[in-house]
């Protein structure tokens, strides 16, 4: 397996041929893999990642202790899970950015700061349902 920190030449130099497609379970199971691949290398190199996975490893038992029902459960574990969705989508832009250029540009700022608001915007959303719900 590639190392987690960096892709290989090979892998980022390669032209994308549509018609060269895996199809059925094949494609599960590559694109499973590839997932696998990118959470690892967010659990390793992204701090943000890391701290919002704890989170959930913790909320998820505080849902069983609260007095909720099995629906709003459900939407406390999901807005934290939207969060980790948010973090996962803004790395995926700084890392976009990153691979146009690492000199400064106001626009490339603009991508990541945008790119960071989502993250902001989705944990005030977690918040206040985790208020609302528990209080």
């Amino acid at each position: 397996m590639e190392t987690p920190h960096m892709l290989n030449d090979s892998q980022t130099n390669t032209l994308f041929d549509a018609n060269a497609k895996p199809r059925g379970f094949k494609r599960i199971y590559l694109a499973s893999k590839n997932s696998l691949r990118a959470l690892i290398w967010l659990f390793i190199n992204e701090s943000a990642f890391r701290q919002e996975c704890l989170a959930l490893v913790i909320a998820i038992p505080i849902t069983f202790l609260l007095n909720v029902s099995l629906i709003e459960q459900t939407i406390l574990i999901s807005v934290i899970l939207f969060v980790i969705l948010c973090e996962i989508l803004n790395t995926a832009i700084e890392v976009i950015v990153d691979r146009i250029g690492l000199e400064m540009n106001t626009l490339s700022g603009l991508a990541k700061d945008l790119g960071s608001a989502a993250v902001t915007v989705s944990i005030l959303l977690a918040l206040i349902t985790w208020a609302v719900i528990c209080i």
